[in-house]
């Protein structure tokens, strides 16, 4: 290659024993990649698999991590793979038909903490036609559970029974919650539905971003209060941070209000070994926060 340049346009991704490997050509890749990759796992006492060893064109699209990536056009999607969506499916099936004498209360329980963690993993991508053709599937799946229960009521009796109006969604699988202590009111418990879980996208580290080069701290600061304020543990995470200084900026001593503008600043750098830690993170001020900046203050852990 030119100096400062990949001519051959190969790039490598890998996560756990997975990986892909992107090239200019077919050519490149069949003649100069692969042998040099079998030679290497060759050297270590590995193959290649060859049922998941392909290569293919990005037109044509190819799976990774459950997402397949594809070039439509002039845009890449990644979307919810279909090797992922007939999973789901057949997981959300199994759980029905596993479970056909327990209570809604019960199978909704199940069936929570499988949905939401798994539109949570798809939610940074093309995602929104999958959420909602799976969210029809699923209410095909509950009537069918539900009618298969009550098979002497009428379609009426069991719509009323198990499926309600919430806010502005009809048709939410639904039931009470009885256990929640003694003189406590019942809470409703109601069926994740994907579609209302927002996609956020998934926002790319600048290529010439460098976590170990201390000019880039505040840039790598600011990412990470970003991602925080976008996910429920992240937004625990900053209520114990501002707790554990009870609500004051620790450089001025004066108390950070909603409303005032705020940053997240490292006790200890990360390029000096400092962690995200809850221990490791202090809420600043803004200006406070430009301070600690300008004059290369840190802070005692």
């Amino acid at each position: 290659t030119r100096r400062g340049q990949n001519v051959a346009k190969v790039n490598f991704v890998r996560y756990a024993d997975d990986f892909i490997i992107t090239g200019g050509s077919k050519e490149i890749l069949e003649n100069e990649i692969k042998p040099a990759v079998v030679e290497f796992f060759k050297s270590r006492g590995l193959t290649l698999s060859k049922e998941k060893t392909k290569i293919t064109h990005v037109t044509e699209g190819f799976d990774f991590l459950g997402q397949n990536v594809r070039r439509y056009g002039e845009k890449v999607l990644i979307k919810p793979s279909t090797k992922s969506v007939k999973s789901i499916k057949i997981k959300i099936r199994e759980i029905l038909n596993g479970n056909k004498q327990a209570t809604a209360e019960n199978l909704i329980k199940m069936l929570n903490p499988i949905l939401r963690g798994w539109a949570n993993y798809h939610r940074h991508i093309v995602s929104s036609k999958v959420f909602s053709s799976i969210d029809n599937f699923i209410w095909e799946q509950l009537w069918q559970w539900s009618k298969r229960r009550h098979p002497k009521k009428s379609s009426t009796w069991v719509k009323n029974k198990y499926f309600h109006t919430y806010g502005s969604r009809n048709w939410v699988f639904s039931a009470e919650n009885l256990r929640t202590g003694l003189n406590a009111p019942n809470k409703w418990l109601r069926l994740v539905n994907l579609t209302s879980i927002s996609i956020q996208r998934h926002i790319k580290i600048k290529g010439d971003a460098n976590l170990f080069d201390p000019t880039w701290e505040d840039y790598f600061d600011k990412r990470l209060m970003s991602l925080m304020k976008k996910s429920l543990k992240g937004k625990a995470k900053l209520t114990s941070i501002w707790k554990n200084q009870e609500g004051n900026c620790p450089i001025c001593n004066l108390k950070i209000a909603q409303d005032e503008k705020w940053d997240i600043h490292h006790k200890i750098r990360k390029v000096d070994g400092g962690s995200d830690n809850v221990t490791n993170l202090v809420m600043l001020h803004l200006n406070c926060r430009r301070q600690t900046h300008s004059q290369d203050y840190r802070m005692s852990s």
